[in-house]
């Protein structure tokens, strides 16, 4: 009996102390500790859904035209990177440009607002070779709307090509580190 009693005091002085700290914790005020880890993160829109390459004259010059671009990028403080890239997914198809490996007959050159560093040289795309279209470095940061950017194509223009309506996609790839 008297371990009994002794079990049910003890027991009794438990809840005790865990009544007294349950109540403990309501106040009039409190507070918590926010805690973040922010990773390197890219993103980017196509502001051109469609670019129209379009040649000045018909005596075969050049088809041109330009893809604008907005991109928002964030890499990693020490020893950090990024890339823009562009590729043709989907060729021209029958009758249209063919842009076989090593083709430089598809290039771009292309105009990136700091903090990227666009191409210093034309690129070409087909359909092995991406282009870079710009890169970063580390600690990058654009603009919380993202930073502008632009691609001006040139297609060579060959008079093999059938006449009619031809499409490609290009996909542009942004990444940081």
């Amino acid at each position: 009996m008297k371990h009994l009693r002794n079990v049910i005091v003890a027991v009794a002085v438990c809840l005790l102390c865990f009544t007294a700290t349950a109540n403990a914790q309501f106040a009039g005020t409190g507070t918590t500790t926010l805690s973040l880890t922010v990773a390197p993160e890219a993103a980017l829109r196509i502001d051109s859904l469609t670019t129209t390459l379009t040649t000045a004259t018909t005596v075969f010059d050049n088809y041109t035209g330009t893809t604008n671009f907005t991109y928002k990028i964030r890499s990693t403080k020490t020893g950090g990177s990024g890339t823009i890239t562009a590729a043709l997914t989907t060729p021209f198809g029958s009758g249209g440009p063919v842009l076989p490996s090593g083709s430089t007959d598809l290039q771009f050159t292309c105009v990136v607002s700091s903090p990227g560093i666009g191409c210093t040289s034309a690129q070409k795309v087909n359909i092995v070779d991406a282009g870079t279209v710009a890169t970063f470095a580390t600690d990058a940061h654009s603009a919380r709307a993202g930073n502008s950017g632009s691609v001006a194509w040139t297609l060579v223009n060959d008079p093999v090509y059938e006449t009619g309506t031809h499409t490609a996609t290009v996909t542009f790839t942004v990444s940081a580190t």
